[in-house]
């Protein structure tokens, strides 16, 4: 490990040390057993040592070692094993069965740990002057196989962490814009910019184990995105790294200038180069920021209110609501004598009964308000009169609050199912509002008649995250019970279930995880052949060697099955 660099564990999400606890929430266990049958208080297996894992050597060159220790120093070229099997994979459910099992693909052969821009212009020229592949690394939080080296690739591989390009450089407080480093993950910079007052206010569920440059690689979205933009909406201007050139966007409200090269930018996905630092809007911390909690007697009325609210004068800085099944999933994680287990008091229950609420459709909506005292006084009573008139209820900012603090801890309970053989796994796409319901409807009638298929049982549930002028996002969660060899295999069938969904549905291939080599297999679908033409055409005019994150975003396998995983049931 690099000093001052922060790294995830080599099996699963996070620090060692960390990790999802059930025991002080007395429903989560007979939810889960209600569910898909499992018993999370049984024993599980012990994760092994990584001494156990058969890590392939590195390839390497001398020549190229040593070119690259002149740039860097020995101490920011590294071929040990464990980094090389961290920066082999994301945390997609596919990365941590595989890496679990000791099935690790093509590892990197060396992880370089560059300090400067002038140091990342360098290593690029050099990489590719050795028809090396070079990949981008900054948290290893993505989940959509967009870190791995194609398998069977015979060139050496290159994995580039930007963790030491850590800081804000600048902060331009007429214009509201900051220049930070691409490498920096989001506490970190959250850190530092409120330290001088100010915020850029994206939140992701993966904040913690992200970096900004991973958010505009991947167009990412945060949860506080309906006030401040998703990651595309933020970022203003940026640096790339690009063999032999590097591509400077100065940071401009709008322009006319063509074709926009900051578009292409977005969500490229290390395609066209090293991502070194952004500029992005930033906003004065707000005086006053709470979240009300809030319970519908459907998800059709949440969704139909989360509408509402996006076209009345409220601006709130998030508005979520949860189906029926995440809503049980909700209350099952409170803790004992919580606010947020006690939420469905008798008290409330008999007042959504004297409603006529059939109690196992209530929905439940978190919404954030962000602002002057009197902003957020103005906004609360807008949202409250649309919550009433769709015939909700609210409940107060207890809740929110719980919800505020626990909300980065999700991913960790990935890691907790598998131990214990559940497949789990998230999806989210997007819809104009006119189909937001059908697609909830037939993306969770999609996975059930997969399961019905496959003779297995499993859970899916969803909620509304984020919401537009002309349609929201929503963010599906599955569950499999199957702790089988061929799980993955299974997890391939429901995934395809629900991609498939999404395309049947006026939906989008995915709204903020990007495409990788998972989702590549429906952009014909979602953006036509044409539009991958032009993709293709882009990649290969800069690219024409194939040394930048080759296969992602584009690639021929069929649909649910990326490279990387045909080749491993192969």
């Amino acid at each position: 490990m690099i000093e001052g660099v922060k790294q995830q564990k080599w099996w699963g999400w996070g620090e060692e040390g960390h990790s999802y606890g059930y025991k002080d929430k007395p429903k989560f266990a007979p939810f889960v057993m209600k569910k898909v049958g499992v018993d999370i208080a049984l024993p599980v297996k012990p994760i092994p040592p990584f001494s156990s894992l058969d890590v392939p050597p590195s390839r390497l060159s001398e020549s190229l070692r040593q070119t690259l220790v002149g740039i860097l120093g020995e101490t920011y070229v590294q071929t040990d094993d464990e980094t090389r099997v961290v920066h082999a994979f994301g945390k997609g459910v596919r990365d941590l069965v595989r890496v679990r099992r000791g099935e690790l693909g093509r590892v990197p052969d060396v992880v370089l740990y560059p300090g400067t821009q002038r140091e990342v212009e360098r290593l690029v020229d050099a990489v590719v002057d050795a028809d090396a592949v070079l990949i981008p690394f900054g948290g290893g939080s993505n989940i959509v196989a967009a870190l791995e080296a194609e398998p069977g690739e015979s060139r050496q591989v290159v994995s580039v962490n930007l963790g030491r390009l850590n800081k804000v450089l600048e902060i331009d407080e007429v214009s509201g814009l900051a220049h930070i480093q691409a490498g920096v993950f989001g506490p970190d910079m959250e850190d530092q910019l409120q330290a001088r007052g100010w915020t850029m206010g994206h939140h992701p569920d993966s904040f913690v184990w992200s970096t900004l440059g991973g958010w505009i690689a991947t167009r990412s979205s945060g949860m506080q995105s309906d006030k401040y933009g998703d990651i595309a909406d933020i970022t203003r201007g940026l640096t790339m790294v690009m063999p032999g050139r590097v591509l400077e966007l100065r940071p401009l409200p709008s322009t006319s200038s063509g074709p926009s090269v900051r578009e292409m930018v977005l969500g490229s996905e290390g395609r066209l180069g090293i991502i070194t630092s952004a500029w992005v809007n930033v906003h004065r911390v707000p005086e006053v920021r709470e979240i009300q909690a809030y319970f519908y007697p459907t998800y059709a009325d949440g969704l139909k209110a989360c509408r509402q609210i996006v076209e009345s004068d409220a601006e709130v800085m998030m508005a979520r609501v949860s189906d029926a099944l995440e809503t049980e999933y909700i209350m099952a994680n409170g803790k004992k004598g919580s606010k947020l287990s006690s939420l469905v008091s008798k008290g409330i229950q008999k007042l959504m009964l004297q409603k006529g609420w059939d109690l196992s459709q209530i929905a439940m909506s978190f919404v954030g308000f962000e602002g002057s005292k009197s902003h957020v006084r103005y906004t609360k009573g807008i949202v409250g009169k649309i919550v009433r008139d769709n015939g909700g209820m609210g409940v107060g900012k207890g809740p929110g609050a719980l919800y505020d603090q626990k909300k980065y801890d999700t991913p960790y309970l990935r890691d907790f199912m598998l131990d214990r053989g559940l497949v789990c796994d998230v999806s989210e796409t997007t819809t104009p509002w006119a189909y937001a319901e059908q697609m909830h409807t037939n993306a969770t009638g999609a996975f059930y008649k997969a399961m019905d298929e496959l003779g297995l049982r499993g859970v899916v549930f969803c909620h509304l995250s984020h919401s537009y002028h002309s349609g929201a996002c929503q963010y599906f969660t599955f569950a499999i019970n199957d702790d089988s060899e061929n799980n993955l295999v299974t997890y391939d069938v429901a995934k395809r279930a629900i991609q498939q969904a999404f395309m049947d549905n006026h939906g989008t291939v995915s709204h903020h995880h990007g495409v990788g080599e998972e989702h590549s297999p429906w952009m014909e679908q979602d953006i036509s052949p044409a539009g991958v033409h032009i993709q293709r055409t882009l990649f290969e005019g800069i690219d024409p060697g194939r040394n930048l994150n080759p296969g992602k975003i584009i690639h021929d396998g069929a649909p649910g099955i990326s490279t990387n995983s045909a080749d491993h049931m192969a």
